[in-house]
């Protein structure tokens, strides 16, 4: 038995599949890259290495060297003063230069799949000094130093932190007004991660607490128990690079007492925290005013139990707010401010300016609670009832 098989080529490649390159994207490259070679001029580096998917987005102004659904990364750079090169295997470059940087000026190095991309790595960094963002090999751990050209965030980033602090406070307000009554925490987060990805993020932590849950686990994220009486979802998305987190709070028929009042409490810490967040202020003098709320509303332990608050961009957390930190924060920088006390977690993200802050979480028709801090009052959201 004789068997032909014959070759069709595709069709050609459709105008939409085609991606238009930004020219404030293609802007944004060029200043990273900038950067790079001064800081490889000032600290006398020969290269930058960048491995990690932060890393990368970062540079690319958004683009994605993960293998969607996993921890795997398909694509390294390679950044000189002079070039920036594009590490990668045969099986991934197209994809890499249609999709994810387009026209954006990267070269190419490239090997068959079968060959592991270290050998190339390992070849593009022989006789010369490398920084790198996972000290793998050869090279000079640079990690902290990276993270701070990450820092404040560029007008290009800003306007994607929009976007993404948008569909991340939306997917959340959708999820809280449709999931049904006595469905588990496992089930409502299926509906949550659903909605961010149809609108391509990416769910990088999600909590749902049904009754009370986070009253003894702050880092509860979801399991099989039921939501009876209330819940709270609280997520971080990320898209493009970016990462922007928001938390809403739902219950069913009248609101619990414990609830109200644990609600009513974090908001007050949560408007403390962003109405205090001050361009050219240490993080020290932003805590202060947080624990003195604390302390003055009863709860003088409660931030003990959880993190409050972080620097969010590139990763979900780029600079933690702790207790006497000197680090000073500036116009340009996003923090999700998240406090929580008892079975209460509330939640947005703010990008500061010179004049005050942004909300980049907003509300979408959520029930408000108005707060004043000094001469502001600023609207925080409230608990959404629903009945059964």
């Amino acid at each position: 038995m004789s068997m032909t098989m014959t070759f069709v080529p595709s069709e050609p490649q459709s105008s939409g599949e085609i991606q238009i390159v930004s020219p404030e994207r293609a802007a944004d490259v060029e200043y990273k890259h900038h950067q790079v070679a001064d800081f490889l001029e000032t600290h006398k580096f020969d290269a930058l290495l960048l491995q990690k998917p932060s890393s990368f987005a970062w540079f690319t102004g958004g683009g994605d060297n993960s293998r969607r659904g996993s921890s795997e990364t398909t694509a390294s750079l390679f950044i000189t003063p002079d070039a920036r090169v594009l590490v990668t295997s045969n099986v991934d470059s197209g994809l890499m230069f249609d999709r994810e940087l387009p026209a954006l000026g990267f070269q190419l190095k490239e090997r068959p799949w079968h060959e592991t991309r270290h050998i190339l790595v390992e070849d593009l960094c022989r006789g010369r000094k490398v920084a790198s963002d996972t000290g793998v090999g050869p090279t000079i751990d640079a990690t902290s130093q990276i993270g701070l050209m990450r820092l404040p965030l560029t007008d290009f980033e800003c306007t994607r932190m929009r976007e993404v602090g948008h569909e991340v406070a939306h997917a959340v307000e959708a999820t809280a007004r449709n999931f049904a009554h006595r469905q588990t925490e496992a089930e409502i987060a299926g509906e949550l991660a659903h909605r961010l990805i149809r609108h391509d993020v990416t769910p990088e932590r999600i909590q749902v607490w049904a009754d009370g849950q986070g009253h003894r686990y702050r880092h509860w994220a979801y399991g099989d128990d039921k939501v009876e009486r209330y819940c709270v979802i609280s997520v971080v998305g990320r898209k493009g690079g970016l990462c922007a987190g928001a938390a809403r709070t739902v219950c069913f028929n009248s609101l619990p007492d414990i609830l109200k009042a644990a609600h009513i409490a974090a908001t007050l810490m949560q408007a403390t925290g962003m109405y205090f967040s001050k361009a050219n202020w240490p993080i020290s003098e932003t805590w202060k005013r947080v624990e003195r709320i604390y302390e003055k509303y009863g709860y003088p332990e409660e931030w003990q139990f959880s993190d409050q608050a972080e620097l969010i961009g590139y990763e979900p957390c780029e600079i933690p707010i702790v207790p006497k930190s000197d680090f000073q924060l500036q116009a340009g920088m996003a923090l999700c401010w998240h406090p929580s006390i008892g079975p209460s977690i509330v939640g947005d993200t703010i990008l500061l300016t010179d004049k005050g802050y942004e909300v980049m979480t907003p509300m979408e028709g959520w029930p408000k609670v108005k707060v004043d801090v000094k001469q502001r009052t600023v609207s925080l959201p409230d608990v959404l009832r629903r009945e059964p």
